[in-house]
């Protein structure tokens, strides 16, 4: 049998956060969700996280994860007390158990492989990741022979001067053969400079022990800090740019811009620089996207140009240009040709095709039909203090500069709506509709400082 356990106990006091370590965001997911899903083709038969600090608010966060038990460790006093936990709950279970931390997010599934073959192969009582590093304070130091077989590994403030210059580190992954290491747990000592049970204590009990080296010392960065989070940031921000890339996407400016792992690209696509993409976008051949740009959950048809403008939850087709300075809401339906201009808000709207919404306007909780010209300044009042209210506007309708339509409101198809019309009843099609005080003109009119002269 096979069981997973994800050590997911600590509080991380040096990430200066109200929420535990293991719940802070990478790339749009959480750490410990990046460490499930890296071993979640293993198919373990249990599936373990051991939980300490704010343990509701980790279970609450991997809830839609029926799969996994939760074992509580109060108080933390280290590795070996979290392994510890596992006693009773593993009992009667025989057979190798995989131990992952819950703040080393880019593990990959190909590494823990290699690690499970080379256990089957070795025999041994235990097999663990090891990462050479050029500067390798703060982790645990290993001393092995030419044959990968461990003698001992010291932590590193535990080390002798001299022992911490060995650069070879323990990365904190291990494959044990459970049933020869639940009988050593119970003789782990605290006896040491931070007082806590060491899980590496139990490797130099083992009769046997075997370490991998990883080609890639980045997949076993842990995240202890803010710095080292935004390091893992980068780390994966390269690697989908560069993948995107080798399938026909140009970033201008690369390091300046971010994506999401759920978005999806066609082909000759341009990424201006400072545009960032999160959640499950998709973006069709030929878009260019920026400068400044944000777009989050939104599908984007084939050549579409977004400048300087934030879309959010919304459906984009063929041929649409938006910006700059535009915002596009949640629940907002584009059709192909449109044009939307500078400083234009639409919320939760329908656009037909070739409409253009070019300056200074609100469109909100509308339904407007194909080839609409809306003037600069129009627009939709939808909120009477209680309720949002729908306007509809009608094929080939046109409304002048400064329009407010008080929904809710029908304007029919091939209507004009006079510049500066204030509208709160139906219009029916072909009408012209116009609303507007009479202009005063008052000649040879002097202001308060003349008549005072």
């Amino acid at each position: 049998m096979f069981a997973i356990a994800i050590l997911a106990a600590g509080k991380g006091t040096r990430m200066r956060s109200s929420y535990p370590k293991v719940l802070q965001q990478l790339a749009g997911r959480s750490l410990i969700k990046r460490v499930i899903k890296s071993c979640e083709d293993l198919k373990p038969d249990r599936f373990l996280v051991i939980v300490g600090h704010q343990a509701e608010a980790v279970q609450d966060h991997l809830k839609e994860l029926s799969h996994l038990e939760y074992i509580n460790q109060v108080p933390q006093k280290g590795t070996g007390h979290a392994i510890q936990q596992l006693l009773p709950v593993l009992d009667n279970f025989i057979g190798d158990l995989l131990v992952l931390n819950g703040d080393v997010p880019l593990l990959k599934a190909e590494t823990l492989q290699k690690l499970i073959a080379k256990h089957k192969t070795s025999k041994a009582s235990v097999t663990f990741l090891s990462a050479r590093l050029s500067n390798p304070k703060g982790y645990g130091r290993v001393f092995s022979n030419n044959q990968d077989e461990v003698d001992r590994i010291v932590e590193d403030a535990d080390c002798s001067r001299e022992e911490k210059s060995n650069k070879l580190t323990n990365a904190g992954i291990y494959l044990f053969k459970w049933d020869l290491l639940k009988n050593i747990l119970p003789k782990l000592s605290s006896t040491n400079k931070q007082s806590e049970l060491y899980l590496t204590d139990a490797i130099s009990q083992l009769p046997t022990a075997i370490h991998l080296e990883v080609d890639n010392i980045d997949e076993v960065s842990g995240v202890n800090d803010r710095a080292q989070l935004a390091n893992c940031e980068n780390l994966i921000q390269q690697s989908l740019r560069n993948h995107w890339m080798s399938k026909g996407v140009s970033f201008i400016d690369p390091e300046s811009c971010t994506i999401s792992e759920e978005s999806q690209f066609g082909i000759d696509i341009v990424i201006e620089p400072q545009t960032h993409l999160r959640g499950n976008c998709f973006i069709g051949n030929n878009c260019r996207l920026g400068p400044s740009t944000y777009i989050e959950d939104s599908r984007l048809g084939e050549n579409v140009n977004v400048m300087q403008s934030t879309l959010n939850n919304c459906q984009v087709a063929s041929h649409v240009k938006i910006g700059p300075f535009a915002h596009l809401r949640p629940e907002t339906n584009v059709s192909s040709n449109c044009r939307i201009g500078n400083f234009v808000e639409i919320k939760k709207s329908e656009l037909g095709q070739g409409t253009k919404v070019n300056h200074l306007s609100y469109i909100g909780d509308s339904h407007v039909g194909c080839h609409v010209n809306i003037g600069a300044g129009t627009i939709t009042a939808n909120f009477d203090g209680f309720r949002k209210n729908e306007t509809v506007i009608g094929d080939h309708t046109k409304t002048g500069a400064n329009s407010v339509l008080i929904a809710p409101i029908n304007i029919g198809n091939r209507v004009t709506v006079g510049a500066g019309s204030t509208l709160t009843k139906n219009v029916p099609d072909g009408s012209l509709a116009i609303e507007r005080s009479k202009q005063n003109i008052k000649e040879n009119w002097k202001t308060r400082e003349e008549t005072n002269q």
